[in-house]
């Protein structure tokens, strides 16, 4: 016993000097300082990082322009995320090395370090003396980081059928070779330098920012499918960090129709305006021509569609509901007129039919604009479309919308309410396929789910009252023998004067206005609009159509539908 309690005091000794060197042992404070630094990289939270570097280098760069050199060179390296694989040691010169792991979109993954160089801070405690060097893992003292790459041979465009819509490379502003000629330049579009927007965007995926890009129609929307995969090399300094090679994206199949694509430009003509056709099932685009998807006009009575699909799902009035015969409604004290003061009035169908203002018009006013706005807006309006490049049609909010003139404006398709050509027939296609809103697309497939803009029921009603609109109502100039087309015209004035004394009158077109004094329907003073689809029980194609300052939809614009469903039925069989 009297052995054994040495060895036990030694033990305890060896104890107290291994807890005491344990206690010791642990990260010193420029590693815990490293740690937490890089710690916070990888969070991507660059203001505590700030907070990490000494006095002296926060007088060399504001707080700023440090999270602006972290985001270039992210952008530089097309780098996705940064994630600590090891922890801080001891590194040649006296620096702190915390080993890395970048992964990037187009140089893979890299394992490199961070250097850090652990000085004195204010209150005696460690702080960071930074450099543009440290922007970037792997960098040394004096290296800046860059990139040098390409873009490979811009992928073919394919029509549906599987033919050539596009090809040749992209090196030159304009637009590609295409064996559909003129005609296809309206749905193919155009390439060019990169917009100063997408500048950014671009960069993080690894283009060149002297690339050529698409910039309007298919190699807009397409863009990411057709540019491929760029190569080069990452730099720091001259030093390579990594390389990658380029590659060619395979040639993009779209939806779109050569027949009809040729015979939407031919209806179109020299006219301004624009064209689109669209599968109402799917939301597959068929055909664009003109400024079908990137310009906004006033809808006018096209948009009665919303209206009534709102009216009747609010049970506000029924298709047998009966109007008086006005040549004007009275909003707010000013008198909204009919086209050409004519009388119009009866039951709702009928109403629609002969798109009378002075019926609608009221009806948007007991609609109200909150439901009236829900309703355009389960239709599309104040949604992107979904196709790049394509323009939002839109309308106020409704607390923006206020006191009478303003509603039954709006519900008539005047007032502030912006459509395109595509959101007209995106409205025209939800009520072919049963209240479904499709959602538009260029890239075959299954259809989407798509939004219920409306009921089965509803739509089966507006459908019929669309039918009644082309078979004895302001659209008979759609109609084709042998089959029957569901449409709705549409004439949205353009000028108006900038105000309406109390109790006077308001002229309209077919779709409405708010100018004062006699009414100014010239042909010049109008957009013509119309949306259709048929077959009407078993759709196949839906077109809408807007020809800007060409007169009254019925008369102008309802041809022209006509001769695009005609040529997508027969390319439908």
């Amino acid at each position: 016993m009297r052995r054994a309690r040495p060895v036990a005091a030694l033990a305890g000794v060896a104890f107290l000097i291994g807890a005491i060197v344990g206690a010791n042992s642990g990260p010193s404070a420029a590693h815990t300082l490293a740690g937490h630094y890089v710690a916070a990289w990888a969070r991507g939270d660059y203001r505590a990082m700030y907070l990490d570097i000494d006095v002296a280098s926060r007088h060399g760069i504001s707080a700023d322009e440090f999270v602006a050199a972290y985001g270039q060179t992210t952008r530089t390296a097309t780098a996705t995320s940064l994630e600590v694989i090891g922890k801080p040691r001891d590194s040649t010169g006296g620096l702190v090395s915390v080993p890395v792991r970048v992964r990037t979109r187009l140089f893979g993954t890299l394992a490199l370090d961070v250097q850090l160089r652990i000085v004195s801070g204010a209150e005696g405690g460690p702080a960071i003396a930074w450099s543009p060097s440290l922007a970037f893992p792997g960098m040394r003292p004096g290296e800046t980081l860059s990139r040098q790459t390409t873009l490979p041979r811009r992928a073919p465009l394919l029509a549906r059928d599987g033919s050539v819509l596009a090809e040749g490379s992209a090196t030159e502003a304009g637009t590609r070779s295409s064996p559909l000629g003129a005609s296809a330049s309206a749905v193919i579009g155009e390439v060019g330098p990169i917009p100063t927007a997408r500048r950014p965007a671009l960069e993080a995926q690894g283009v060149p920012s002297d690339a050529v890009v698409g910039s309007t129609g298919l190699e807009r929307a397409l863009d990411a499918r057709l540019r491929g995969t760029p190569g080069g090399e990452l730099l720091a300094g001259r030093r390579v960090l990594a390389t990658a090679e380029s590659h060619a994206a395979s040639a993009v199949r779209t939806t779109v129709s050569p027949a009809l694509q040729r015979a939407a430009v031919t209806a179109l003509g020299g006219q301004l305006g624009g064209i689109v056709a669209m599968a109402p099932s799917s939301g597959q685009i068929l055909a664009v021509a003109g400024i079908g998807l990137d310009d906004l006009q006033p809808p006018g009575s096209t948009f009665k569609m919303v209206t009534l699909t709102g009216v009747l799902a609010a049970h506000v009035a029924n298709p047998h509901t009966i109007f008086p015969y006005a040549t004007h409604a009275t909003l707010d004290g000013v008198k909204l007129s009919n086209a050409n003061g004519e009388e119009c009035g009866g039951s709702l169908e009928l109403a629609f039919a002969v798109s009378c203002n002075s019926v609608f018009a009221p009806l948007g006013v007991k609609l109200g604009a909150p439901r009236l706005v829900a309703t355009a807006e389960r239709f599309g309006f104040n949604h992107d479309p979904g196709i790049e490049g394509a323009a939002e049609s839109s309308l106020p909010a409704a607390s923006a919308i206020q006191g009478e003139l303003d509603v039954g404006s709006t519900a008539i398709g005047q007032g502030q309410v912006q459509a395109s050509a595509l959101e007209m027939a995106v409205v025209a296609a939800s009520i072919a396929d049963g209240g479904r809103r499709p959602q538009p697309t260029f890239t075959p497939g299954p259809p989407g789910t798509g939004t219920q803009a409306t009921s089965p029921a509803v739509a089966r009603t507006v459908r019929r009252l669309m039918i009644g609109v082309v078979r004895n109502g302001t659209g008979t100039s759609a109609a084709i023998p042998g089959v029957v087309v569901a449409g709705k015209t549409g004439t949205a004035e353009l000028k108006t004067k900038s105000s309406c004394p109390a109790s006077s009158e308001t002229s309209s077109g077919e779709s409405g206005s708010e100018s004062c004094g006699p009414a100014q329907n010239e042909a010049s003073n109008t957009d013509a609009w119309f949306a259709a689809f048929a077959p009407a029980l078993q759709p196949r194609i839906v077109v809408g159509v807007l020809l800007v300052q060409d007169g009254a939809g019925g008369a102008t614009a309802a041809p022209v539908a006509r001769q695009v469903l005609e040529a997508g039925l027969a390319a439908s069989h």
